[in-house]
């Protein structure tokens, strides 16, 4: 009998809740961490970027209008769907970062714990980073924190799974919708995470997942009018994505210069940065 000649994936990108092939029709090689073959994956181009981004801007008025309970929900959703596929993730995680079967294990385990840590903040955000102002007058004064808007995630290169939970999960809590540019080298999760995203209640657009290269998607997020805020983690040249941004006068997210240690406790930093405070007055009747 002659040996079987298995079938080589070749996986597409994930754009308003659906699964296009690049525009440019490019694809790339993926391999694990001693450089065997794994699958083939969509390399986006500058297109795919603009396509993504209208999506997310499409989707942004009903998920930012949305109850904060109700993104509570369809984040835990996530959640539950990231746990059902856990052995999928434990060997994406394992053959992408050469890590043991138990390191995976705890590093998956890590990262669906980070998802359900950021889906309780949703309806907690308004209480801990709002006020009700005291002022001298008759009127009631209230600050409430109001989501961004699009937001451009340029993804950890190193933790390809507890990283991108930790840079996504948090901009999506606060009602932002976002455009993620995944690990170049480590991609397979990110992908399986769009799967998940496709498969739980997230609305189409909400977030969406291209694979290739940071160095070449990056400034075309940093530029673009319509992407209110940018996330350089998995950059390089974070000075230059600073001064495209600038042109449009983008939030950028001050990150260090090399990853963090993503199993560190996270706090609410990130969602601090994707809020803006909006005060509002109001005479007090007579």
């Amino acid at each position: 009998m002659s040996e079987r000649v298995t079938v080589a994936k070749t996986y597409k990108l994930f754009i308003g809740g659906k699964f296009p092939r690049s525009e440019s029709g490019r694809v790339y090689p993926v391999t694990d961490s001693k450089g065997n073959f794994l699958a083939n994956a969509a390399h986006a181009s500058r297109k795919d970027v603009r396509d993504a981004v209208v999506a997310a801007r499409k989707a942004f008025p009903g998920w930012s209008g949305a109850t904060a309970y109700n993104r509570g929900q369809v984040l835990y959703r996530i959640a539950e769907v990231l746990e059902g596929r856990r052995d999928q993730f434990v060997a994406e995680v394992g053959a992408a970062e050469g890590l043991s079967g138990r390191r995976a294990e705890a590093v998956v385990d890590a990262a669906i714990d980070r998802w359900v840590w950021y889906a309780g903040w949703t309806d907690k955000v308004a209480s801990v980073l709002g006020a009700a102002n005291p002022v001298a007058g008759p009127y009631f004064s209230f600050t409430v924190p109001e989501p961004t808007g699009v937001v451009g995630i340029l993804a950890p290169q190193k933790s390809s799974l507890l990283g991108l939970v930790s840079v996504l999960a948090p901009a999506l809590a606060t009602g932002c919708t976002a455009v993620v540019v995944s690990s170049a080298e480590r991609p397979l999760p990110a992908i399986t995470l769009s799967e998940v995203l496709a498969t739980s209640d997230l609305p189409g657009g909400v977030a969406n997942i291209l694979t290739g290269r940071a160095a070449e998607l990056g400034p075309w997020l940093a530029s673009h009018g319509d992407v209110n805020a940018l996330d350089p983690t998995g950059a390089e040249d974070r000075a230059e994505l600073a001064r495209e941004a600038a042109g449009t006068v983008k939030r950028v997210l001050a990150v260090p210069a090399d990853e963090p240690d993503w199993t560190q406790r996270p706090d609410i930093a990130r969602l601090r940065r994707y809020l803006e405070a909006k005060t509002v007055w109001h005479p007090m009747g007579v």
